[in-house]
């Protein structure tokens, strides 16, 4: 007897599996059938931000439901990332971060609320932010020789500032440093507007930093572009790092699309497609060319297995130079 009822239940387990199979495939079928929150794990204003806005806007036209910005700084980065990581896994909580959260804290932190690997499901690249070597008038240097041969002859005597040890803008520095024998000074900042602001003043000598948010300033004249990471239209004239004969420098900055891990393969498929339908449209790349954003046209499995060799790439260089948090 006691046999028979546990075959019933579990026949009756069995159906009621069965019957929710097809729900749960026309919810995925559907998707998205309400508002998408888009985690962006930074204030307002900053690189991150604004692609995440334009993201989401292109994706609320496509697929004629909501995509809504919702920003969680805080950090590094991880207080939004943590949110989407431990978000159900239904498709209508993304994330949109850079890669400081997604390459460099899991080997610059000690203690992570997540894990990377396990709990986030790459969806896509997204979009990579040219860098670019920057200085103020005030010193006087018209190329980056000129920079590397104050940085020999008065080591630490430079100083360059960044939004702490867990960016590209600051490990780029040390990796030029690395590669070049210079020597400049550190300074930490809650941002890099803070920093921009003493950069402009001349109170720091230079700064590594993304050109989408240091263009302005370039073309005003108020700062002196000195090489790039990649080749930009932007800059047409301003050497590589390469070109300077350093290709061993390789710093980087991209935001990029991730989702809770256990989100059905159905939907991260779909919204992998949206992106990249966006990142297609002409209306869209011409917004992202005009905050220097260079749309990267991949799918989840390459993504998944690009951003596994970054984190490979930062941690190599953090070990080997001891950096830590600051």
């Amino acid at each position: 007897m006691k046999q028979a009822r546990l075959s019933r239940r579990v026949f009756t387990q069995a159906a009621l599996g069965s019957l929710a199979l097809p729900g749960l495939a026309l919810a995925q079928a559907d998707w998205p059938a309400r508002p998408v929150r888009v985690i962006v794990p930074s204030s307002p204003g900053g690189g991150t931000d604004a692609f995440g806005r334009i993201l989401a806007q292109a994706l609320t036209e496509q697929t004629k439901q909501s995509f809504v910005v919702d920003n969680k700084p805080g950090a590094s980065g991880n207080i939004g990332a943590d949110i989407v990581a431990k978000s159900a896994p239904d498709g209508y909580t993304i994330l949109v971060a850079s890669n400081s959260s997604l390459g460099i804290n899991p080997s610059l932190l000690k203690t992570m609320p997540f894990d990377i690997e396990r709990d986030l499901a790459p969806v896509s690249r997204g979009v990579m932010a040219p860098m670019v070597v920057v200085a103020s008038p005030a010193t006087g240097w018209k190329s980056l020789k000129d920079m590397l041969e104050a940085g020999k002859q008065q080591p630490e005597k430079f100083f360059y500032g960044s939004a702490g040890t867990g960016s590209p803008v600051y490990i780029g520095v040390r990796m030029i440093e690395d590669a070049t024998g210079a020597k400049f000074t550190h300074v930490p900042y809650k941002g890099v507007a803070p920093a921009y602001q003493d950069l402009l003043s001349g109170r720091l000598q230079f700064m590594f930093t993304d050109l989408a948010s240091i263009e302005q300033h370039i073309k005003a004249g108020k700062v002196v572009a000195l090489a790039v990471n990649q080749k930009t239209p932007l800059l047409p004239n301003v050497p590589t790092l390469a070109e300077e004969g350093y290709p061993q420098i390789r710093a980087w900055t991209s935001f990029s699309v991730m989702a809770p891990a256990k989100v059905p393969p159905a939907i991260v498929k779909k919204l992998a497609a949206e992106v990249g339908k966006a990142l297609r449209n002409p209306a869209v790349v011409q917004r992202l060319e005009q905050q220097a954003l260079i749309p990267v046209l991949d799918t989840p499995e390459e993504f998944a297995v690009d951003i596994r060799k970054e984190r490979e790439h930062w941690g190599a260089f953090i070990k080997k130079n001891n950096i830590t948090p600051d």
